[in-house]
């Protein structure tokens, strides 16, 4: 019998669009459920009773939610393309820098844009992103999995993709090539990946909604 797998989805999220990659990586099938967060659905409140938000993936009817959870259970379940390390130490690494980039890197970015880019924001956004820089820089490889991607690359989807696009709507520049010479080269070779360019949103809907956020549109 063939695996039921859907995901509870919101088009524009860079936190769903983390395990559309890596049900992408694996070539896996699935049924996309498009929730609307301002009337969220019976099924999602259901199966994310604690966070009541998406991504959620259902596979054979048990629901896992919280993005980089989901991406465990996937490279659990389904073989093929790695998305962690195998070795307990690199795997461990991998996590570590998957934990910095949500706890860290993506609340301090969100804050420079939503300040209006207000000196102290944008200094301690780039004090996390320089950090990012040094570690991608010291591993000396295309993508922090190496030659290919792994969790730590699409936990870091968000600076690769959605900044450029908040950087264009707002019309604060945060990561400049000068400044990140190593995070701006990776974030092209990450976003020019096949298995990313398949699933990312569109670059002109996201314009729209974060130029309404932001106030210029």
């Amino acid at each position: 019998m063939a695996d039921e797998v859907k995901l509870y989805a919101v088009g524009g999220s860079p936190f769903v669009c983390r395990v559309k990659i890596v049900l992408n990586l694996k070539g896996i099938k699935y049924e996309n459920v498009e929730e609307d967060l301002s009337n969220k659905s019976a099924d999602l409140i259901k199966y994310n009773p604690v966070y009541k938000k998406v991504p959620v993936l259902l596979h054979n009817g048990k629901p896992i939610s919280e993005s980089l959870v989901i991406i465990e259970y996937i490279d659990d379940v389904w073989k093929g393309v790695a998305i962690l390390p195998q070795d307990p130490y690199d795997k461990a690494v991998a996590r570590f820098w998957a934990k910095f980039i949500d706890d860290k890197c993506i609340p301090a970015v969100s804050n420079a844009f939503r300040s209006k880019g207000e000196e102290q924001a944008v200094a301690e956004a780039h004090e996390q992103l320089q950090i990012l820089e040094k570690a991608i820089a010291v591993k000396g490889t295309k993508f922090f999995g190496g030659d290919n991607i792994n969790l730590v690359d699409i936990a870091a989807a968000f600076i690769a993709y959605w900044v450029g696009v908040m950087e264009e709507a707002s019309g604060i520049k945060l990561v400049t090539k000068h400044k990140f010479p190593k995070l701006t080269e990776w974030s092209d070779d990450f976003v020019n990946c096949q298995v990313v360019k398949d699933v990312l949103p569109s670059r002109e809907h996201l314009l729209g909604f974060f130029k309404k956020r932001f106030g210029n549109a």
